[in-house]
């Protein structure tokens, strides 16, 4: 019989449940070890989407720049899926093989605070990395990284958890699709059309602000700018905390236990 090109919906959110046993038996540091990749691979798209954004609206306007931003910005996603690492956005997908039975929520928190932390420190690392590099120390690229973390440290709670949801709605929508497709061909589209559709849309991945505010305040205590709203204290209470309730809800409800009360939860019970 020859193979189907892509696996059904039900299909894929059962592979997606077997895969979650694997926190069943993976170690705790091969967790934080991957990780810790995936903060690198978010903050290399993340810095790519920025210097290919900071002067790109006097040409083709603010909408296709944010286009082009959100196509190149998918290329930490494509890292993290055809590579392989520990995404906490994603990983909010492992909701359904928390209700499907095959792992503990116990298990689930754990897996999500050890991701989650290495996640941080990796973006941390690489917003050091490139205010070491002395690239963006002056001139329209670090305007625009500065702009853009004081843009995010200013919404408000209730508008930053809002987008929160929005985003990996259609972050993990993008990984169902990813783990559907067969080939890399697929899977890199599969990435390419959800992600750009976030970031062109201005919604919020607490991942990708784990780069983009750090580096905004690594560049703004070198360029010596005068900025209350661009904190530290901004940047996790105002900003990392409700977008990470927010892309908790939009990945666990609105694509972990939908599509698995769609095509599961009869089975189970």
């Amino acid at each position: 019989m020859e193979q189907a090109l892509f696996l059904t919906p039900r299909e894929t959110i059962q592979a997606i449940i077997l895969n979650g046993k694997r926190v069943m038996t993976q170690c705790r540091r091969r967790t934080f070890v991957l990780s810790l990749l995936a903060g690198f691979y978010i903050a290399f798209g993340a810095q790519l989407s920025t210097a290919v954004m900071h002067d790109a609206t006097p040409f083709v306007g603010l909408g296709l720049a944010r286009l082009v931003g959100g196509m190149v910005f998918s290329f930490g996603l494509m890292l993290v899926v055809v590579c392989g690492a520990e995404l906490f956005t994603g990983n909010s997908l492992l909701v359904s093989s928390a209700l499907d039975g095959e792992i503990s929520w116990l298990k689930l928190i754990e897996n999500w605070f050890i991701v989650f932390t290495g996640n941080l420190l990796g973006a941390l690392f690489m917003a050091w990395l490139l205010y070491e590099s002395e690239l963006w120390q002056t001139g329209a690229v670090a305007r625009q990284a500065i702009a853009t973390a004081s843009a995010k440290c200013q919404l408000s709670f209730w508008v930053a958890f809002v987008r929160g949801i929005l985003c990996n709605w259609l972050v993990c929508l993008a990984v169902f699709m990813a783990v559907a497709a067969r080939d890399i061909a697929g899977k890199l589209l599969s990435c390419l059309v959800p992600i750009t559709a976030f970031v062109a849309s201005g919604f919020e991945h607490s991942i990708a602000n784990m780069y983009f505010i750090p580096a905004g305040l690594f560049l703004k205590t070198r360029l010596s700018i005068t900025d209350q709203s661009l904190s530290w204290s901004g940047f996790l209470v105002c900003n990392i905390l409700p977008v990470t309730l927010g892309n908790i809800v939009g990945g666990a409800v609105f694509v972990a236990f939908t599509y698995w009360y769609v095509h599961l939860q009869n089975s189970r019970s």
